[in-house]
């Protein structure tokens, strides 16, 4: 089988501290992670040397088959990564950003602008698509951000903390996003302290510690959210 991701003996440490510690992981395609874990346990480590963002001292990752030591721009293409950091440029409208990114991946013109339009109807701002983003408030620009992640249809989501700065319209907006039928076959892995609503979405948890993975089940071995929370809650501190 062709994993959504594949990991292998994957390490990476800062000097002499070691942060993550030969780590395996198989995610099948259309699989919806969440990987919790106390601070300081590797967590947004691990989604950058996914995303190629950071280099491993050990191991190898492949995402739809690519290495990315060997291949980073393949898998970058794959990639979509949504952050509590926007990652979006102030002087540039949100059509401007949004076409700025659809262009770095290479998107058709004319099916790139189709593209823009309706992801800015999806996240609500096809009102404010000519205005610049420096003017938006905090969450309209986490809204904008949603889309730049998603522009390039990638097929694995990276999601770093994105509730984090997240208005109740943004968190609606998405989590119908990813429940879309657009978006149902994509692979997703989830970083976050929010624990009922991303136990929620997911139907596999991870949890990381001390740079290990010390639980990987299916949320069907729970029963449900307190269920989790009582098992669980030792391997989150």
């Amino acid at each position: 089988m062709e994993y959504a991701v594949s990991i292998r003996k994957l390490s990476k440490a800062f000097g002499k501290s070691p942060v993550l510690k030969n780590l395996d992981l198989d995610l099948k395609k259309g699989e919806f992670a969440v990987v919790f874990g106390p601070n300081g346990a590797g967590k947004t480590t691990l989604l950058k040397l996914i995303a190629t963002l950071a280099e491993p001292t050990g191991g190898s990752v492949f995402v739809s088959g690519f290495n990315a030591a060997e291949e980073p721009e393949k898998v970058r293409n794959e990639i979509g990564m949504l952050s509590h950091e926007p990652y979006l440029y102030g002087e540039l409208t949100a059509r401007e950003n949004l076409r700025f990114f659809g262009q770095m991946y290479g998107l058709d013109k004319q099916k790139l602008e189709e593209r823009i339009a309706h992801l800015l109807k999806e996240v609500g701002l096809e009102t404010r698509a000519d205005e610049r983003v420096n003017t938006f408030s905090r969450g309209m620009k986490q809204r904008l951000s949603i889309a730049r992640a998603l522009i390039h249809e990638p097929s694995l989501l990276l999601l770093d903390e994105p509730y984090t700065g997240l208005d109740p319209k943004a968190s609606e907006v998405f989590e119908n996003l990813l429940k879309s039928p657009a978006f149902e076959g994509s692979s997703k892995i989830m970083v976050s302290h929010d624990l009922e609503r991303s136990f929620a979405l997911c139907d596999r948890v991870l949890v990381l510690n001390a740079g290990r993975f010390v639980y990987d089940g299916l949320k069907t071995n729970f029963s449900g959210f307190e269920d989790f929370r009582e098992k669980c809650a030792p391997l989150l501190t």
